[in-house]
């Protein structure tokens, strides 16, 4: 897995973590260091077989919990904790996203309040006129998720 496809994956899991509503500090830290794996110009994997977690460590915003879950990722291809949050919350939610007029923290709000955690939830939802039941989407907003449904 190259430095993209780490980085990639920590945000994915930051994303999934804010749609469940985890702590606003553990998320940042994991954008903070995808953000910095995403351009870093030596690939993680060489400075894990290389220089192993003190290479890592030396990374900004890559501590203790950070490079293991990257040692995890290099060796396995996944880590525990992603396996345990998408089991807990369908990796499915984050598909909400692909709606227009649905950002983080509507989906946060779609799947925390009305347990959507899919596009085919959304769709049921949207058929029975749920959207009138979620505080800050208006009319037009409601008339953009439709749009944007119809064409997903």
């Amino acid at each position: 897995m190259d430095n993209e496809g780490i980085a990639e994956r920590f945000n994915r899991l930051a994303n999934l973590m804010e749609i469940r509503g985890d702590d606003r500090y553990r998320i940042r830290s994991y954008r903070n260091a995808a953000e910095v794996i995403e351009t870093w110009p030596t690939p993680l994997k060489t400075i894990n077989r290389e220089e192993g977690v003190k290479g890592l460590l030396a990374i900004p915003g890559v501590g203790k919990a950070i490079s293991g879950k990257i040692i995890e990722l290099l060796e396995k291809g996944t880590f525990d904790a992603w396996e345990k949050l998408v089991a807990e919350t369908p990796e499915t939610a984050l598909d909400l996203l692909r709606v227009s007029g649905i950002g983080l923290k509507t989906a946060s709000l779609l799947h925390q309040k009305f347990k959507i955690s899919s596009l085919d939830d959304l769709k049921g939802f949207v058929a029975g006129g749920g959207l009138e039941m979620v505080d800050g989407i208006g009319e037009k907003s409601a008339e953009r998720i439709m749009e944007s449904l119809a064409r997903l």
